[in-house]
Parts: C-alpha cells; structure tokens; sequence
C-alpha cells in the first residue's frame, strides 16, 4: 500500500512539474460565434438593467447604465465588430471592463459560456485564421477538454480603444 502511494505521489508531482502554466478566459457567444477574453480584464458579468441611450453617440456606444451609482458606458460588441444585431434577451450580459482606475466600459455579449484555463499550448497567432488580422483579435485557443471548440481570443482593451 505505501508503495502505491508513493508511486502515485510521485506520477503527480511529475506531472504537476511538468505543466505549463495557464491563463484564464472567460468564453462568450457573439452572433454564434464563441470568443474569449482573459478574465482578469473582467471586472463583473451583469444581467442587462435598463439602458438609458446617449444622442448622437458613436455606433457601438448604445448607452449608459448606472452601477452601484456610478454612470457606465454600454458598448455592443456585435456593433463594434460589425456583426448582425440581434435583441438583448434573457442570456445577454454585460461585462463590466476596467479600462483605467475609475474609467469602466459594460460589453454587451449574447451570452456568457465558461472560463477555460489555456496553456501556451492551447493558444496558436491569429496568423491561422488567414490574412491581416486586427490588433485586437490576439489568437486562437483550443481546450484540450473540449477539442471541437475554437475561442477567439480577443484583446478587449485593444477592441475599445480602436472603435
């Protein structure tokens, strides 16, 4: 018995020592395709309250809400990357961004999947997905436990600054 453990013991550090390190990201849905982003840049995920719009705001700007009284800007992504617009409906959320300190941004996504956690491994350029790539779009991740599900990895920061 003790030698099972040890050996055991022994297959586990050997593995644990032998892992890459990980990065977390929050999967999403966008207009049926599935990005990521890492979860770090992810302040809160919040169920849509009532937008209040803004005149003559940019495009991807659809309006302000107010979060625990401080006013925060709503941005569609969907807008942003210039996919089909759909409703917000009952899976929609908002990711609430921290920018700089005090400055927050709210995302709105189709609907908030899981959070994987990507080894280098996992991540390849955004050289695979053909042609020139904008800034924001930083690769692609492929999970080991899920091997049919491609992320797009994206660069939120990026994604705002340059809309």
């Amino acid at each position: 018995m003790n030698a099972l453990v040890k050996k055991k013991s022994t297959a586990l550090a050997k593995r644990t020592t032998n892992d890459e390190k990980r990065t977390e990201y929050l999967a999403f849905v966008l207009a049926g395709d599935t990005y990521a982003v890492r979860i770090a840049v992810v302040g809160e995920i919040l169920r849509p309250p009532p937008i209040t719009e803004v005149p003559r705001a940019p495009s991807p700007i659809i309006g302000v809400v107010s979060v625990r009284g401080r006013l925060v800007t709503v941005m569609d992504l969907r807008r942003r990357f210039s996919l089909v617009e759909s409703p917000l409906d009952s899976k929609s959320r908002i990711l609430l961004v921290e920018l700089a300190p005090d400055e927050h941004v709210g995302l709105i996504v189709d609907e908030v999947l899981s959070v994987y956690r990507l080894a280098e491994s996992e991540i390849e350029a955004a050289s695979v997905l053909g042609g020139e790539q904008p800034p924001y779009l930083v690769g692609v991740g492929r999970p080991r436990e899920r091997k049919e599900l491609v992320l797009v990895l994206l660069d939120l920061r990026a994604a705002i600054a340059s809309s």
